[in-house]
């Protein structure tokens, strides 16, 4: 079960800035997805073969997979990227700082 010290914690790691209403609700949804968790667990999987992938599972050829075929291609070359840039050093691309711990 998770507990508000919990949630109070994860927050701080990821610099999230919670109000009590969204850290009530957060309490709240994460023990009901525990709780759904909770009653998967329960079930009998015993017959069920192990996957790692689920595309081409069922059914046979490309029209089962939704992923395009992985054939390389050239990159946008770098000062063409770089004219995109509203502002750049010449090599990178310079952005505001957004993080301010």
């Amino acid at each position: 079960m998770v507990t508000e010290k919990d949630v109070s914690y994860v927050a701080e790691l990821a610099h999230l800035e919670l109000t009590d209403e969204e850290r009530v609700r957060m309490l709240r949804d994460l023990n009901s997805i525990l709780g759904y968790i909770d009653r998967l667990n329960q079930l009998d999987t015993s017959n069920a073969e192990p996957m790692a992938q689920v595309a081409n599972r069922y059914g046979s050829g490309a029209e089962t997979n939704a992923m395009r075929p992985d054939e390389p291609r050239p990159s946008l070359p770098h000062d063409e990227a770089l004219q995109n840039a509203p502002v750049s050093d010449g090599t990178f691309f310079k952005v505001p700082k957004v993080i301010e711990r």
